[in-house]
């Protein structure tokens, strides 16, 4: 039987013990990224609250929380370009500064402008984090381990996402800028990185592209599949944080600190539901998981969208946390299987790129809806798109089936 060991490359697999600690440092890097819009999404009805003398206060309140996506998705390609050039370590080293930085700027901020200044410079943090992330995964293993191991970092930020979530509720509790402290917790991350991450990564052609021959085009249609799935997965999954919590207001429940269980509860089950997912790999084909993972998102926002009260808000929840930790790391997988040493960073901030140009277009989709017809209709039409996604994916594996036993 083959283990995580057989799958490294060769120089590497000597050495286990001493690639623990790296291995934890890519864990800890990747929880980082849950970070980035929820932890401070319990605080939104409290942040609008106290800005609703400010024009288009409820859109802009919306975009704190999604504004640095679209630094994500302008600067992630650029961030994988300085990671497959300069290595990895440097790129990790100032995103993580930079991270604990802007990402506090809300406990000084005296309008919505600074605020959503500070979270606009978060997101060039996250686009170097989340790329190098990725990309590390796909220098230090390679088949079955890679997969097993693309499941663990997903799961490891689902129960991030579960402290985070759950403690910017209670601290949304206290005061409304009291969840940006948890930021600062980055910091702790950098003594971690300067020790475990080299740059000396199992990749001598990415010093040498000729010693690969020549390169293919970057941008090919299987890509354009996964990273258009990217896009559609992120749109509709971030109606969770940006809107849930209007959506129990609507319902009568009031409490910051609810909405931080609905969605720590979601992000648990993502995390559990990650921990198998080289289990799952192992049996189905990726569109077979794209299939099965947006049909469980779709049935959740189903029961989101006719929840009656909190306690029918969360079946919703847990089945979309198990349709999120199928989907994330089977995009992640899926990049990293078309990748070659020579452009991993690049494809890795590609697809960093396309999730959070998701998650930013995400108010201005679901806003008009759930203006114009309300939050159930809104989660309801969410769930319809995913649902078509999941047949599409579902034709693609009985279309790869077919071809492969002709």
């Amino acid at each position: 039987m083959r283990t995580p060991v057989d799958d490294l490359p060769p120089a590497f697999a000597a050495r286990p013990a001493a690639t623990a600690g790296r291995n934890a440092t890519i864990l800890f890097l990747s929880a980082l990224t849950i970070m980035a819009g929820a932890t401070i999404a319990p605080a939104l009805p409290a942040i609008e609250a106290s800005f609703n003398g400010s024009p288009s206060a409820a859109l802009l309140t919306r975009l704190i929380l999604t504004v640095p996506a679209l630094s994500i998705a302008l600067c992630a390609p650029f961030a994988g370009v300085f990671a497959d050039r300069y290595g990895r370590k440097p790129v990790a080293v100032a995103s993580v500064l930079l991270y604990a930085v802007a990402g506090s700027s809300g406990l000084y901020a005296d309008s919505l402008l600074t605020l959503l200044i500070g979270r606009a410079l978060l997101g060039v943090a996250v686009a170097g984090i989340m790329t190098v992330a990725t990309a590390l995964v796909g220098d230090y293993f390679t088949g079955s381990a890679r997969e097993r191991f693309m499941g663990r970092q997903s799961a490891f930020v689902g129960v991030g996402g579960l402290f985070f979530l759950t403690g910017g509720g209670l601290l949304a509790e206290l005061h409304w800028r009291a969840p940006f402290l948890v930021y600062m917790v980055a910091l702790a991350l950098v003594p971690a990185l300067l020790a475990f991450i080299r740059d000396e990564q199992p990749r001598p052609a990415s010093r040498n592209l000729k010693a690969s021959g020549p390169a293919g085009p970057l941008i090919t249609l299987p890509l354009m599949a996964i990273l258009g799935s990217a896009v559609l997965n992120s749109v509709v999954f971030y109606l969770m944080p940006t809107q849930l919590p209007f959506h129990l207001q609507a319902l009568g429940v009031r409490a910051p600190f609810m909405a931080g269980i609905a969605m720590g509860l979601m992000t648990l089950t993502s995390a559990i539901t990650s921990f198998y997912y080289g289990a799952m790999r192992a049996r189905l084909s990726v569109p077979a998981i794209f299939a099965l993972g947006f049909a469980l998102l779709g049935t959740g926002f189903f029961v989101v969208g006719f929840a009656e009260g909190f306690l029918t808000v969360l079946p919703g929840a847990v089945v979309v946390g198990i349709g999120l930790g199928l989907v994330m790391p089977n995009l992640a997988t899926a990049t990293m299987a078309l990748a070659d040493e020579n452009n991993r960073g690049r494809l890795a901030g590609l697809l960093t790129a396309s999730i959070f140009l998701g998650q930013f277009i995400s108010p201005f989709a679901s806003q008009p809806l759930a203006t114009g017809g309300g939050y159930a209709v809104m989660f309801v039409g969410g769930g319809m798109a995913l649902l078509l996604a999941a047949l599409l994916a579902l034709a693609v594996a009985a279309w790869q089936r077919r071809s492969a036993s002709a």
